[in-house]
């Protein structure tokens, strides 16, 4: 796994190994893992809304981590200068895998690919919610309330 430091926090490159361990971890603890994209009116749109929602919750009880699914040869032109224009400081992790069908299916069974995405879970618990289209504040807040 390659990593890039942007704006105070770590821009991690993936792929479906990493992604598998993020899907899989049993910290006992809420995940919330958006996949979005800098080309996607929506996701751009909900992004402020994560980042407004992260802010309220306790790090050791919620992780947020973005799934970035710009294309690799965006990262540089259009992730990097979006990251550091909104001062992100969610971890985000850019999919370096573009076959899309070799690893959605490990995200959601029912997913088709669309984003944005949303997968809120905590293994340890045994509870798992995943949204396809865009969430507001409230609705974030209460998948991830349900699970606390």
């Amino acid at each position: 796994m390659f990593s890039l430091q942007v704006y105070g926090q770590k821009v991690n490159y993936i792929k479906i190994p990493e992604l598998e361990k993020i899907l899989g971890n049993h910290d006992n603890k809420v995940f919330v893992v958006n996949f979005w994209a800098t080309w996607c009116p929506p996701c751009v749109k909900e992004f402020p809304d994560f980042e407004k929602v992260a802010g309220e919750y306790d790090t050791t009880a919620v992780k947020f981590i973005m799934v970035s699914l710009d294309f690799p040869s965006q990262i540089r032109k259009q992730l990097i200068p979006f990251l550091e224009k909104n001062k992100v400081s969610l971890d985000v992790a850019v999919m370096m895998d573009i076959d899309y069908n070799a690893w959605i299916g490990k995200v959601d069974a029912s997913w088709q690919g669309e984003i944005p995405a949303t997968l809120v879970f905590n293994n340890t618990k045994n509870l798992r919610n995943f949204h396809s289209g865009e969430l507001n504040e409230a609705t974030l807040k209460k998948m991830i309330n349900a699970y606390l």
